[in-house]
């Protein structure tokens, strides 16, 4: 199918969402007629791995046809590894999400190295946003980037000198307040001083809803409506939010295709 595009979420910090928004974007993406793989290299929380084991659980039980991306939880723990399990994916996929642990990983860099979107989910704090850049304690205008931002720059300088290719880094607000505050105005000033300075996009990402937990047993996401039983409003915005960030994202129709629309269930 040619080379697929490689989505790979990575934060060095766990508690952003990361796996969760990695699972509902793969669906997302399936469910609008592409060719979905994943691949979860967090070979000890496995979070990722294991919503899709019990999406294909739930499936098998219901003999409904979900959406659904095959996947592969990274075994052989090294960049050989990582390059046989991407060879075995890339069969029958036009889209690789790739999950990487909340840790500095070796295997992790390597796979940032493959990016073509790269997503890092960030909480709406001061405490997320130091991952990426420093804050003046008073004026909370940015003082410098960090070791992380200076990782990706480096590894968006080693893959566009190898491949030619650019990397489309997304920095995703996750778990934005729905209430205006202080708070949020300054770290949304902040992450627009560094989008500028180190070269991201900023796009909002899934709010803080208690769904995101109780949909994890099932492998169920926000596009299963029709088989979650009670919906509430609450299950509408949040699925909502799903489209807009998957929208947000932008990632490349397959060549000769026209952009799918993220399909609606229920």
């Amino acid at each position: 199918m040619g080379q697929p595009h490689f989505i790979v979420f990575a934060n060095e910090k766990g508690g952003t969402g990361k796996s969760t928004t990695a699972v509902h974007t793969a669906i997302a993406l399936a469910a609008a007629g592409r060719k979905v793989a994943g691949l979860d290299l967090d070979t000890r929380q496995r979070t990722f791995g294991r919503y899709l084991e019990n999406r294909a659980a739930t499936i098998d039980r219901l003999g409904k046809a979900l959406p659904m991306a095959k996947y592969e939880v990274l075994a052989q723990l090294d960049e050989a590894g990582l390059d046989a399990a991407i060879g075995r994916l890339s069969n029958d996929a036009e889209i690789i999400v790739i999950d990487t642990p909340g840790r500095d990983d070796p295997v992790a860099r390597a796979a940032i190295l493959k990016a073509d979107t790269l997503v890092t989910p960030m909480n709406d704090s001061f405490v997320d946003l130091d991952l990426i850049g420093q804050v003046h304690p008073d004026t909370f205008k940015v003082t410098r980037p960090s070791f992380y931002a200076e990782l990706i720059w480096n590894s968006r300088t080693q893959r566009a000198k190898h491949s030619g290719k650019s990397v489309d880094w997304v920095v995703l607000r996750n778990r934005l307040q729905h209430i205006q505050s202080h708070n949020l105005v300054r770290v949304g000033a902040a992450l627009d001083e560094l989008a500028r300075r180190v070269g991201f996009r900023v796009i909002p990402g899934l709010g803080e809803r208690v769904i995101y937990r109780e949909l994890f047993p099932k492998g169920l996401t926000l596009l299963d409506l029709s088989d979650l039983g009670e919906v509430g409003l609450g299950h509408i915005a949040a699925r909502q939010e799903l489209r807009e960030m998957v929208s947000g994202l932008a990632i490349p129709a397959a060549e000769a295709d026209t952009p799918a629309p993220i399909a609606a269930a229920g």
